[in-house]
């Protein structure tokens, strides 16, 4: 890459919360309607294989912005600044971090420090309260981001009351708001300088919200073709901690939810302006385009709005659907249009990539967990990152249990801590996890175990204690 300063591309990072891999037309859906993705898509590549470092938001959102997996930052779970943690069912949450540490160098800071990058941050934070903001973590501007993890208290009608963020215009539509501000950034940026642009949207957490006429034209479109939202949810087992006792997993297995399908539409109609701004300045073609979520879409509790099949589960869970992630990526003249790639990849692997793309050293002291993974966006294919790892210590709220797991090419071995099951799945032909082959390949299993626990005594990883009182209250 060019490291001339007037040469270095823009950077947008756009991050979405809880939104699936299979949420866009391109990615196989054929309820919601994204031609503004599926666009950016035909552009661009599409990564197959793109997986969030953790099943809930914000530790993902932190190993994006150092480089590292969240349990060697101990942000390993959503943080809680109520009394909501430790949950507690046979074993007992593990204590964590809540909030990023200002002893790392932020991916902003890098680029704004070595590259002359104007930094901006729109939309969600939930990395901790003050002093933790985004403008201490190297952005020159933060509009929206604080310690709220959704606008679930006021809704996304204004007024939302975002400390961070005005309320001017009672019933305006908080995505809506949060492109606006974006597009004046872009107005009144100095054209001599490159910007990162880290657009963290709140859509599409609960509460699911929408414009009531795009509702409506999806409601007229499941009655069409044939969808009933309500058919489509599934009751399942029991949760397995106490703070949802005797209530039940409830599956969406089909992509149906009208308000959801319409708030899709409504990110899909924001991103389609930013680009559009873009094209406006004469900068689309110097401007790295990235488009992803920080954890799998909700699709087992909380009204269960969409689906993740044929991968299973979903936000919360250490399977599949819990961290598969959409990945669009556009920088013309580098990445080929319509390009698509089948090579994991994973959240501490943007901050070397794009510090590579921007021209800048590597700083390994910080993103050590990081891979860069520019040779796979220029085509070429002997790239090999190595094995991926994740820790959960956590119930979810969605169902899911705590637990570890590893990802080594085509092999993945979770271990859960409730029981110490070990589930080992080949990925390449059953995506969905559905055949445990941890007795059909016993080496296979103690060979990415043995890898596991190796990892986890590096990132001095917390593990959940054993719950007596569970045990004592069923009389085992």
């Amino acid at each position: 890459m060019n490291t001339n300063m007037k040469t270095r591309p823009n950077i947008i990072l756009i991050l979405m919360d809880d939104m699936g891999w299979r949420d866009i037309g391109c990615a196989g859906s054929t309820f919601y309607e994204t031609p503004n993705l599926d666009r950016l898509a035909s552009q661009g590549m599409m990564f197959t294989q793109a997986c969030a470092a953790c099943p809930v938001c914000s530790p993902t959102r932190a190993s994006l912005l150092t480089g590292k997996y969240p349990a060697r930052l101990g942000v390993t779970d959503w943080i809680d600044h109520g009394n909501f943690h430790p949950c507690r069912g046979a074993v007992i949450d593990a204590p964590y971090v809540k909030q990023l540490s200002l002893s790392e160098r932020s991916l902003a800071r890098s680029l704004k420090e070595d590259g002359g990058y104007a930094t901006w941050h729109v939309g969600k934070w939930h990395l901790g309260q003050e002093p933790h903001w985004p403008e201490h973590h190297g952005f020159d501007v933060n509009i929206g981001g604080c310690e709220m993890g959704s606008p679930w208290r006021h809704g996304y009608f204004s007024p939302w009351k975002i400390p961070t963020l005005s309320d001017d215009t009672p019933g305006e539509y908080l995505p809506d708001r949060l492109t606006d501000e974006a597009l004046r950034l872009i107005d009144n940026r100095d054209p001599s300088k490159p910007f990162f642009l880290n657009f963290w949207d709140y859509c599409v957490h609960t509460p699911i919200q929408a414009k009531p006429e795009k509702i409506e034209k999806y409601r007229r479109k499941a009655a069409a073709l044939g969808l009933d939202p309500e058919a489509a949810l599934v009751e399942g087992e029991l949760f397995q901690c106490e703070h949802k006792r005797n209530q039940r997993v409830r599956r969406r297995v089909v992509q149906s939810d009208p308000a959801y399908a319409a708030m899709i539409e409504s990110v899909d109609e924001n991103i389609g302006r930013l680009l559009a701004k873009l094209d406006e300045h004469g900068i689309a073609d110097n401007t790295l385009v990235i488009f992803t979520s920080d954890n799998g879409g909700l699709s087992t509790s909380e009204s269960s709005p969409t689906c993740n099949l044929p991968l299973s589960e979903g936000k919360g869970w250490m399977y599949e659907g819990g961290t598969r992630e959409p990945l669009l990526v556009r920088l013309p003249g580098v990445i080929a249009p319509g390009s698509t790639c089948g090579t994991p990849v994973t959240s501490p692997d943007f901050y070397p990539t794009l510090l590579e793309i921007a021209g800048l050293a590597l700083r390994p002291e910080q993103h050590m967990d990081g891979v860069s993974f520019l040779p796979l966006l220029k085509g070429e294919t002997a790239f090999q990152r190595g094995a991926m790892f994740w820790h959960y210590p956590h119930y979810g709220n969605q169902g899911g249990t705590p637990g570890s797991s590893v990802r080594d090419g085509d092999w993945k071995l979770i271990e859960f801590f409730v029981d110490n099951r070990l589930e080992l799945y080949n990925l390449r032909d059953d995506p969905g996890e559905t055949r445990n082959l941890a007795a059909v390949h016993p080496e296979t299993a103690a060979r990415l175990h043995a890898l596991l626990k190796n990892w986890r005594v590096e990132v001095c990883a917390k593990i959940p204690e054993q719950n007596p009182a569970w045990k004592q209250e069923r009389g085992l």
